[in-house]
């Protein structure tokens, strides 16, 4: 299926590594050929930044999707969702002149992000020492830890003041023993909580929908959906660097419990994968560079990250972890993101192996232990030293560019369908 001309069903769009792929800027062009946009997992943790019209906006909630004025966008049950940070952006947005009531549907079933689960993630990781995750520390897995332990806050719980209260009660009367004992910490104040979300719930009343009987209602009818993920394969809880991950599934199986739309709609899968490799927090990066060049890529690439503005990691494009996740999401077609930070080198390098105790090794081993001990073998490829950034044809850009991204689809038997050659919406090569 051609990555340009949709069919009535769903497509998933996911990180192929570590996060930070450019998923916002793809989804942000292909939103205006989809009915509707869906979130489906993570939170304020994740920001997909989105550059059109001499703008550039971090959206961390919503879906990247609203700045198109026919597409609807959802906020999955698979999110969890801090109600604060969803309502700054729901005021940046419109600011921006972009419509958000009757666009924007929030999931009735999407656990809620509380004061305690931010406080309580800064506590636990500043008593980490050396062993820190690199948790960005805005309650995303206590959140989420809530929600397995079965002690969350919904949306629905907003809408049923009574409810929601005895849970609140319940839950920081136990959160404040942990706060005032463990950590030796002041304990939150229980009435100004209860107050503080009952007034929110006036304002979100108007968003809360079931989204899950919406989307599918909307697949039978013959409609569109395109569903955007945070974060990557390679921090998936399950299938990711456990325990250097998120606490919640970015990859394509995700897609579907974090939405609720029926798995047979969904016909492709379309990895987003940067054209070299980047990591935020701890955690074993075959890749990684700690020289000039890894520096040289990290000033180019601008990267900071959106949400936390630490500085990432910055290394080789790596095979062995893409082929990992192409099979691990069943990708269809690749697109390739940030092409335009190698114009200026004048060789590239692209790992393809791993040396492990002497032998040389294709799998991705997910065992943090494991992969810390791998080498990289490189393919080294000949560089363009040149822009392709007013190129809209693959036939216009630079032929060792062209190669690269052969070399690419050679390496992994997928398809590149989309290349990303600078941060604009319309600098994109469809091919």
């Amino acid at each position: 299926m051609p990555l340009n001309q949709p069919s009535a069903s769903a497509t998933v769009i996911v990180g192929t590594q570590f996060g930070d792929e450019g998923k916002g800027k793809l989804v942000d062009y292909l939103s205006s050929k989809y009915d509707i946009v869906v979130r489906y997992q993570g939170g304020a943790n994740a920001g997909h930044t989105i550059c059109f019209d001499n703008k550039t906006l971090v959206l961390h909630l919503i879906p990247s999707g609203i700045f198109h004025e026919g597409c609807i966008c959802v906020i999955g049950n698979g999110v969890v969702i801090d109600p604060n940070a969803l309502l700054e952006e729901i005021r940046q947005v419109e600011a921006m002149g972009y419509d958000v009531r009757d666009r924007l549907f929030i999931s009735h079933n999407a656990h809620l992000i509380m004061p305690y689960h931010k406080l309580l993630d800064s506590l636990h990781e500043s008593a980490q020492n050396d062993k820190k995750i690199g948790t960005t520390g805005r309650g995303i897995g206590p959140s989420y830890m809530d929600k397995f332990a079965r002690k969350g806050i919904r949306v629905v719980d907003l809408l049923n003041p009574e409810v929601l209260e005895e849970k609140l009660r319940d839950n920081l009367e136990a959160k404040n023993k942990l706060i005032k004992n463990i950590y030796d910490t002041e304990e939150i104040d229980v009435e100004a909580i209860v107050r503080e979300y009952s007034e929110f719930d006036e304002i979100i009343n108007p968003y809360v929908k079931n989204t899950q009987l919406f989307l599918n209602k909307k697949l039978r009818e013959g409609k569109t959906v395109l569903l955007e993920g945070a974060q990557g394969c390679l921090l998936d809880v399950d299938h990711g660097t456990y325990p250097y991950v998120t606490s919640s599934n970015p990859t394509s199986g995700g897609a579907s419990t974090g939405s609720g739309i029926a798995p047979n709609y969904i016909r492709n899968v379309i990895g987003v994968c940067k054209a070299y490799m980047t990591r935020v927090g701890n955690g074993a990066f075959p890749s990684e560079l700690f020289d000039e060049t890894g520096d040289k890529l990290g000033r180019i690439g601008h990267e900071f990250g959106a949400t936390t503005g630490r500085k990432r990691r910055c290394g080789w494009l790596d095979l062995v972890a893409l082929r990992y996740s192409l099979i691990i999401n069943g990708v269809t077609e690749i697109a390739l993101t940030k092409l335009d930070v190698l114009d200026a080198f004048e060789e590239v390098k692209v790992c393809t192996s791993y040396m492990l105790d002497g032998k040389e090794i294709v799998d991705f081993p997910t065992d943090d232990q494991t992969l810390s001990r791998v080498e990289p073998v490189y393919r080294t490829l000949k560089g363009w030293n040149t822009s392709n950034a007013e190129a809209r044809t693959f036939e216009d850009m630079h032929p060792d560019s062209r190669a690269f991204v052969h070399f690419i689809e050679e390496e992994t038997g997928v398809p590149v369908s989309c290349i990303s050659v600078g941060p604009g919406r319309e600098e994109t090569v469809f091919r």
